[in-house]
């Protein structure tokens, strides 16, 4: 596919410089349509058999597709509302105890903050921030789980290689589909993501690997309906033996299928390119924000570009009036830009114009 075809699959590029796929991806006209699809013929057909088979064959096309993207099978992964969901699940259901110390990085997401305060309020558990990059050498004795981003959502800067002896959850917020995993070869036992951001995908979707021989480790304490091997089974009925048994209890099908169009739009150019396209859009943005005097903050080969501002806000706002969308860092001085293999050089011109 060209990339002007490519491009014109996703409608808010006619008029805006969109770069902030790292809050929410430009849905591309195809998610828009499928979901429109589905409630179309079951507004017509009423939600009967039918119905529940849609759900169940949208449910196994998008986690097989997420399971692509991380390197994994499909089923070791569970099908969340988003990334935070698959961090409270692993957070809550390790069976973590007082005095026992997660090690995790400064600036974190509040995706990820929000969760290890609650752990700590009332688990009992001790929680341990050092620089990222510093983490895996920061294992202590009563460090019983390591728990920080794969690409810092501040900076964009890459997680370090972690260590062995110690379980790893890795929150994947700014790296499913902006950079390239392979779950089986990043030393991680649990790794959270999100469908909304990279992937494009509607909002209310997510994904949590988890690693062959965790499973069991991790406890399930309101099971439903979707996560019973057999539900007709009443008390007796047992978990499902893989990951669906951490499958959020509700999601409908048109959001999955509207999920799966626009996976396809971007699987359809190839990953390889996409990570590439993106990552050397992102170094070229740095790049320009350099050369114009601004001060980029340290980063990774990823997909964000983050630079000081004196009034992020304002800067924000003054981007979107000119068709311009980024976004402020709130508690730092950054405003930050995220590229995605959708842009092009005109975009990042007319970002570094307005500033």
């Amino acid at each position: 596919m060209d990339f002007p075809s490519f491009r014109a699959q996703f409608p808010v590029l006619a008029e805006r410089a969109y770069l902030n796929a790292g809050t929410c991806g430009p849905l591309p006209q195809a998610a828009r349509d499928a979901h429109v699809a589905v409630l179309d013929r079951f507004t017509r057909e009423g939600r009967g058999f039918d119905y529940f088979e849609v759900w169940k064959q949208a449910r196994d096309g998008i986690r097989a597709s997420y399971a692509s993207i991380l390197g994994a099978e499909p089923a070791d992964v569970a099908l969340t509302t988003g990334t935070s969901e698959g961090l409270v699940r692993v957070l809550t259901g390790l069976g973590l105890r007082p005095g026992d110390e997660i090690l995790t990085a400064e600036r974190e997401h509040p995706g990820l903050l929000g969760p290890l305060a609650a752990a700590r309020r009332l688990l009992g558990v001790t929680v341990r921030e050092v620089p990222l990059h510093a983490v895996a050498h920061a294992v202590g004795e009563r460090t019983r789980l390591i728990a920080c981003s794969h690409v810092s959502w501040t900076t964009g800067a890459l997680a370090p290689e972690m260590p062995e002896g110690v379980p790893v959850l890795l929150d994947g917020a700014q790296g499913v589909g902006a950079v390239p995993i392979d779950v089986r070869t990043l030393r991680c036992d649990f790794y959270a993501g999100p469908g909304q951001k990279w992937l494009c995908g509607p909002d209310g979707l997510g994904m949590l690997w988890i690693a062959p021989g965790r499973l069991d480790e991790l406890s399930t304490p309101g099971p439903t309906y979707v996560n019973l091997a057999d539900p007709g089974a009443g008390l007796d009925a047992a978990l499902a033996s893989d990951a669906s048994r951490h499958d959020a209890p509700a999601i409908a099908p048109e959001t999955w299928l509207a999920a799966q169009a626009a996976f396809d739009v971007l699987a359809a150019v190839g990953w390889a390119h996409v990570h590439a396209r993106s990552a050397a859009l992102a170094r070229t943005l740095a790049d320009l924000l350099a050369a114009a005097g601004k001060t980029v903050a340290p980063r990774g080969a990823t997909t964000l570009v983050s630079w000081e501002e004196d009034d992020p806000i304002a800067v924000r706002d003054r981007a979107a009036a000119a068709g311009v969308v980024i976004r402020d860092l709130p508690g730092t001085p950054y405003v930050r830009a995220s590229t995605g293999a959708w842009n092009d050089d005109g975009d990042l011109e007319r970002l570094v114009a307005l500033l």
